[in-house]
């Protein structure tokens, strides 16, 4: 049986390509194996938010070759969507294709046996969702379900929407039975994923949101959990909220990108909001759910950024309390207004800022996480933690450590809080 290998770069909605990447190539005959195996085929997913993942992609693709000359190197996502060309030119590289038309690639591997294959095509030839059954790895405890690719909202530092196009969502019962098909193989929680999920439903007919999707998932009975991945803070109506309300299913958690908390660089951004109206709505959220877990990305270092301007970020952060922060450092990108942005902020600078938010993120983490010393929990218990214990996350994505057997991997259980780890909880499972 021939094999191939996968390497994951990137968001959550390159993990469900992957995924289901992987389930095209078992029904192609082909077994996957580590990446740091030797495999036949070597598929590399492909970030390109930030230089760091182009350069991370080119290392992969080179340790691939080196880990086994003869096989056929292939480049998908964002990186091989909006750099075909650049990629070409690397000599280890086979096959390059985007994202999309991805279901032809076993086809396309055999193909590049023969010779080299660029297989891009433009993000404007897309037509529709692309729809491919995920077959996920490791514990059977979280899967994600990608509803929803492309975006529309063009922030001026993001390569993105020229990477995944225009706005395609996933129809509501092709989502359903894609759900009922990964519950039925023991996965809990159900993690939704989209390129900017907020906007699902805008390109179906009858005027279809992402709470009338999650109305449809939480009656799927395997289904313990349900999590919203990002969601831009426009995008999240009275109708959501009704939603987590009403649903326990549904993880009081959400991810909401806050990006800057001053106002001129939000607008440089192009960002559609404001600093007030991004509190007002943080407050708003905890009046209904006092105990939501909200997290979010912060960047850093965009051109322009003075030191004031970053202090009134870390105002902002504070007053938010988020329960964890993802800190980015601004990184051109060719091809967007910001790389043509005056006042480029230097990498020391960017360093110090970055150091500091992540501090202040690390100290938020423990004021949320301490809230729920002495409180009962339910885990879903995803691997083992070494001698004896298995490790897990809460609805609130708090990370909880107890001492428990492995036959509780996969399974939501009720644990008692003691006290505080360095990046979690640590519980006793309940009697």
């Amino acid at each position: 049986m021939a094999n191939a290998a996968f390497y994951t770069l990137g968001c959550k909605v390159n993990q469900t390509e992957t995924a289901a990447l992987q389930n095209l190539f078992g029904e192609a005959g082909y077994e996957t194996v580590p990446f740091e195996e030797t495999a036949d085929v070597y598929v590399i997913n492909t970030c390109t938010v930030t230089h760091l993942s182009d350069r991370k992609s080119r290392q992969m693709i080179r340790r691939a070759r080196r880990t086994n000359p003869d096989a056929v190197i292939v480049v998908t996502g964002c990186y091989a969507q909006v750099s075909a060309d650049d990629i070409m030119e690397i000599p280890e590289v086979d096959l390059v294709i985007g994202t999309h038309s991805r279901h032809r690639l076993p086809e396309l591997v055999q193909e590049a046996k023969k010779g080299r294959l660029n297989c891009v095509a433009p993000w404007e030839e897309k037509q529709g969702f692309e729809a491919m059954p995920a077959s996920q790895s490791g514990e059977r405890t979280r899967a994600f379900l990608k509803v929803q690719e492309g975006c529309r909202q063009f922030c001026s530092y993001c390569i993105v929407p020229y990477a995944r196009g225009p706005l395609h969502s996933r129809p509501p019962e092709d989502a359903a039975a894609e759900a009922e098909r990964l519950a039925e193989q023991g996965f809990s929680e159900m993690v939704l994923s989209g390129v900017h999920l907020g906007s699902y439903g805008e390109d179906l007919p009858g005027e279809l949101a992402l709470s009338d999707l999650i109305r449809e998932l939480v009656t799927i009975e395997k289904i313990r959990r349900i999590r919203i991945s990002s969601i831009e803070p426009t995008e999240i109506t009275p109708d959501l909220i009704e939603v987590l309300l009403d649903y326990p299913k549904v993880c009081r958690h959400l991810h909401i990108p806050l990006q800057s908390g001053d106002d001129h660089v939000l607008r440089r951004m192009n960002r559609k909001y404001d600093s007030a109206e991004f509190l007002q709505l943080i407050r708003w959220l905890r009046a209904q759910i006092p105990e939501m877990a909200i997290t979010t990305d912060v960047m850093v270092g965009f051109p322009g950024e003075t030191d004031s301007q970053f202090e009134r970020t870390l105002e902002v952060v504070r007053k938010c309390g988020f329960s964890r922060i993802h800190v980015f450092k601004y990184s051109p990108r060719s091809g967007t207004p910001a790389a043509k942005f005056d006042e480029q902020i230097s990498p020391q600078v960017k360093e110090e800022r970055s150091r500091r938010l992540i501090d202040l993120g690390e100290e938020l983490a423990g004021t949320f996480r301490r809230r729920f010393i002495g409180e009962t929990v339910e885990v879903l218990f995803e691997e083992s933690a070494g001698e004896g214990q298995i490790t897990g996350l809460t609805e609130h994505y708090v990370r909880v450590t107890a001492e428990a057997p492995q036959a509780m991997l996969g399974q939501i259980v009720k644990v008692d809080i003691l006290s505080e780890l360095k990046d979690g909880l640590l519980g006793k499972v309940s009697k």
